[in-house]
This record gives C-alpha cells, sequence and structure tokens, in this order.
C-alpha cells in the first residue's frame, strides 16, 4: 500500500493543463503522457485514512466549537420549544403538521429532537452537539464516497495515487463552507443535514457493495448483501427526515451507470432486486408528504404562488446559490417571501440554468462522471428549486447542503489540473478561510438580536425579518426600539397580524395603550383565535 505525499499529490496533478490531455470513459481528463507516479496506483494504508479522518474531524470541530451558545430561534419555537409531541418518547413519531413547523411528515426528525429532549431538556447544548455530530458523520460519508469512487476502475489511473488526499479536500473544504451555517448552527435545518447524511450513506454503502464487481477479488456475497440492506435501510431512513431524498434511488441508480456497470440496462439487469426496494422507499414518502396538508398550506400547487413565479424564483435563486458557493458574502438567515414576477427581471440567472441544464444532459452522454455530478447537483435541489411553490420560504440557503458537494467534487479536480504544484498551498488557504468565515458566522447566531439585525441589514426590505428583529428588541426590553421595526413591517405588508400584534405589545409596554388598541384588533380580526391579543385588550377594556 503506498502513503502518498504532498509532493506526490501536486506532482499528480502537475501538467494536465498542457497539450496532450485525451478524455477518459467516464468523461474526466485522461493524460496521455506517462503517469507520474511509477507502477499501478495503489490506495492508502489504513493509517493514512485514519490521519485524513482525523484532520477532517478536528477541522469541523475547530471551526463549529462557538456554535454550542446559540438559542433556539424562528422555527425551532415551533418544531422544539412548542411542539408537545418531543416532550415523550412514545408520542415523538407523530409530529405536529401545523404552519410553520418543520417537523412536520418528518417523524425521525421529530424523534431526534425527542431525544434531544430526553437529554437536556430545554438547554440547546444536546441540540447542538448532535448536530454537529450529524454533520461531521456526513463529512466522514461524503470522504468515503469521493475515495472509494476515484478508486474505481474508470477513475484509478488517473487518481487512484491521489484519491485519499482528493477526498479529504473535497470532504473538509465542503465540511468547512459558510454555506453549511444554516444546516448545522440553526438547530431545526438537522432535517437537511440528518437528511444529507442518509443520502450520502445511502450512496456509500451502495459504492462498498459493489466494489471489486466485476473481479476475482469480490468480497463475500454475504457482505455486499449486508450493504446492499444498509443501503436501503438509509433511503428509509431518509424519507421519514425531509422529502429532498425523493431523488436518492435515482441518483444511485445513475452512479450504478456511471461508474459501475456502464449503462442502465446491465445496472438493472444485475440489481432489479435492490432498485426495486429502494423506490419502494417513495410510497412512505408520498404517505408522510400527502399527511402534512402542504405543509400547513405554504408548499404546493394550492398556494398563492403560481408554479411559473416560482420557477422564475428559483432561476435567480440557483445563481444566487452558484454565487454563493465562490463569494459566501453575506449570507442571509430569512430571505423573506418575496417572488420574481417578470421573466425579464431574471433573464441571465435563467439563461445559466438553462445552459448548464442543457449541459448535463450531453454530459450524461458524452462524459457521464462530469454528467452525474451535474445531475446529482440540480436532482437534490428539485424538490425545493424547481416549479412546486413553498410559498414561505422560496429562497434559503440551507438547500445547498448536499449540492454543494457536487459543485466542489467538480471544482477540486479541475482546480487541481490548473494550478498543479501550487494547488496544496491553494486548497490549505481556502480550507483556513472556509474555517474562519464559518467561525464568524456561528457568531451572529449567539442571540437572536444579533441574528436579526444581520437579516435586516442584508434583507431590509423582508418584512418578516423586520417583525422578528422588533421581536428580539421586545425581548430584551427595547420595546422604544422595537416600533420602527414593527412600523417598518406593516409597511412592506400591511396585513402582517403579527406585527400588528406584536406593535401593539410594544405600545403597551411604552404606556400607550390608546394608541395599541387598533393595532391589537387588526391583529384580533386577521386571527381570531389570538389569545395574546385578547388577553392584551381585556385587561386594558
Amino acid at each position: 500500500m503506498a502513503e502518498i505525499g504532498a509532493g506526490n499529490f501536486a506532482a499528480s496533478f502537475h501538467g494536465w493543463n498542457r497539450p496532450g490531455r485525451a478524455i477518459g470513459s467516464a468523461g474526466l481528463p485522461v493524460k496521455t503522457n506517462p503517469p507520474v507516479t511509477s507502477g499501478p496506483p495503489g490506495v492508502a494504508s489504513r493509517w493514512t485514512i485514519s490521519i485524513a479522518a482525523g484532520v477532517l474531524v478536528v477541522a469541523v470541530l475547530a471551526a463549529n466549537w462557538n456554535s454550542f451558545a446559540g438559542p433556539f430561534v424562528f422555527d425551532d419555537l415551533g418544531s422544539i420549544v412548542e411542539n408537545p409531541t418531543i416532550r415523550a418518547l412514545g408520542r415523538a413519531l407523530s409530529p405536529p403538521h401545523e404552519q410553520g413547523v418543520t417537523v412536520g411528515g418528518r417523524p425521525l426528525l421529530n424523534l431526534s429532537f425527542a431525544l434531544n429532549y430526553a437529554v437536556s431538556g430545554n438547554a440547546v447544548w444536546s441540540y447542538h452537539a448532535l448536530n454537529l455530530a450529524i454533520h461531521l458523520a456526513a463529512a466522514l460519508t461524503l470522504f468515503g464516497v469521493m475515495r472509494r469512487t476515484l478508486l474505481r476502475p474508470q477513475m484509478r489511473e488517473r487518481f487512484g495515487a491521489i484519491a485519499t488526499p482528493l477526498a479529504l479536500t473535497t470532504a473538509a473544504l465542503w465540511a468547512l463552507h459558510p454555506l453549511q451555517t444554516e444546516s448545522v448552527t440553526y438547530i431545526v435545518q438537522r432535517a437537511e443535514s440528518l437528511m444529507g447524511w442518509f443520502y450520502l450513506f445511502a450512496l456509500y454503502a451502495f459504492v462498498r457493495a459493489t466494489e471489486g464487481e466485476p473481479s476475482d477479488a469480490q468480497p463475500p456475497a454475504r457482505h455486499r448483501a449486508l450493504w446492499r440492506v444498509l443501503s436501503i435501510g438509509a433511503c428509509a431512513l431518509g424519507v421519514a427526515t425531509k422529502e429532498t431524498m425523493v431523488s436518492a434511488p435515482l441518483i444511485v441508480l445513475l452512479y450504478d451507470r456511471t461508474f459501475v456497470s456502464g449503462n442502465f440496462r446491465a445496472a438493472w439487469r444485475e440489481r432489479r432486486g435492490y432498485y426495486v426496494a429502494l423506490a419502494a422507499t417513495w410510497i412512505p414518502l408520498a404517505w408522510l408528504a400527502l399527511g402534512t396538508g402542504g405543509r400547513g398550506g405554504t408548499a404546493g400547487f394550492d398556494t398563492a404562488v403560481s408554479a411559473w413565479t416560482y420557477a422564475l424564483t428559483q432561476c435567480g435563486a440557483v445563481a444566487h446559490y452558484l454565487r454563493l458557493v465562490f463569494w459566501p458574502q453575506p449570507l442571509v438567515f430569512d430571505y423573506g417571501v418575496n417572488m420574481v414576477r417578470h421573466a425579464a427581471d431574471v433573464a441571465l440567472p435563467a439563461l445559466l440554468v438553462v445552459s448548464l441544464l442543457g449541459a448535463i444532459v450531453v454530459a450524461l452522454v458524452r462524459r457521464p462522471a462530469l454528467g452525474f455530478l451535474g445531475a446529482w447537483f440540480f436532482a437534490v435541489l428539485a424538490p425545493s428549486s424547481s416549479f412546486v411553490p413553498i410559498a414561505s420560504q422560496p429562497v434559503a440557503e440551507h438547500r445547498m447542503y448536499l449540492p454543494l458537494a457536487a459543485v466542489l467534487a467538480l471544482l477540486v479536480p479541475v482546480a487541481g489540473a490548473w494550478l498543479g504544484r501550487w494547488i496544496l498551498w491553494v486548497w490549505l488557504v481556502a480550507g483556513i478561510i472556509c474555517g474562519a468565515l464559518t467561525w464568524r458566522r456561528n457568531e451572529t447566531y449567539r442571540t437572536e438580536l444579533a441574528l436579526w439585525s444581520d437579516t435586516v441589514l442584508h434583507r431590509p426590505g423582508n418584512a418578516r425579518a423586520q417583525s422578528n428583529l422588533g421581536n428580539a428588541l421586545l425581548a430584551v426590553g427595547r420595546a422604544a426600539d422595537a416600533v420602527p421595526h414593527y412600523e417598518e413591517a406593516l409597511r412592506l405588508n400591511p396585513d402582517y397580524a403579527d406585527a400588528e400584534n406584536n406593535l401593539g405589545r410594544a405600545l403597551v409596554e411604552l404606556g400607550r395603550p390608546a394608541d395599541a388598541i387598533p393595532h391589537l384588533e387588526a391583529a384580533l380580526r386577521a386571527k381570531p383565535d389570538s389569545v395574546r391579543c385578547s388577553r392584551i385588550l381585556a385587561a386594558r377594556s
């Protein structure tokens, strides 16, 4: 077993940008000149792999150590603090489905919060600890998927000798990227990271189940069967966590076609039963999704947002997500509910998205490995970022949790090809910058006031952010400072009942009950079941 040093890593990249490159069967560049390493490319020793995994763990812990103090915010309140079903494990698999409750239709996510509640009640430390542990598990799984893919027969000649450092670089940049903070530090977005881990593990288990095929060095049949069962189990757990898992069976099949069987017919012939079992997980997924009633009326075709309007909005969103991969500033906690109404407003982003989709279709035929990465990117985004409206949250950074891996899996080797021996320093600096930005972003989550102040700074036209900043100010006794933000929220959205209610509360605290009553009455008309409004009005009558 050969251990790969830094010099060999850089040397293996050196020369990719020289004349004489050819395109291999997997669709990636292959040099026509002899490889730098002598002898057949080997794989790293267990010791090397363990060191790489240890470096990954330490780096992620260092970048996220300051995330443990962040309080429950926004959807955390309805999904955790005010969620009665997590108070007892026996009720945890029946989460509530009310509007604004993230756990609806996601029983495994709800169960994970119930386990946290059993450990620490409403103390946030255990929730953050589990979020970070899930993120670490996902990063290590991505490391495994990437490394073992680069050791597949189609990839080994080009990447076999540098599989471990390439996989470590990809997984580290993915795990340290500040785009991931919303899925790690914002507690309720465990929905994204936990689903992401199951998604990656379903793929990893498939890779393990097919290693050595076809060869005389196949693992025992019982081991391959066990890995297939684990893959199916991970897919089933993922659909009980978040609906985005829907694309996992298709991506596993595409991986099989690209890196294992060579075509769909052979993949289906060899593993028909396995794919039937994977597809069967769509049945409970459909049952869970339908049971939420369109997530409390905020998602699906019954909302006030049309599919066309939402699709236009997503063209801009996808282009924005891609920009954040390379320049993750500013990051925004809540983008609000504004939609794009005219195609001309997103002409360039739409052209980019359509061009990318066209390039992926071509690549799936001519350069399958590149096509696989592109298909993975859009397949994971499709449930939330295509044409099915999610009226309450059209843009959200946590949706890039898994798609970011596809981008980096392409970027890391390509950048190495062009930068040659400098690439180690480039990635080291990039990793440090990403870790520092993640640490700084986590500081924003330390208080509700800091988080909503930052959100309003970058999205002043977001009525929901203005109202929530008012709430944060009101909570720390700054009612006078809260009033202008409630007024701005009502200017942006005159029908905003919560802003009316909270403006009334702030005015009452300031000793201005006469000014408060019209706002409280307006809120009560919009929400007749509002106990808080009724009590305040009764106290002032």
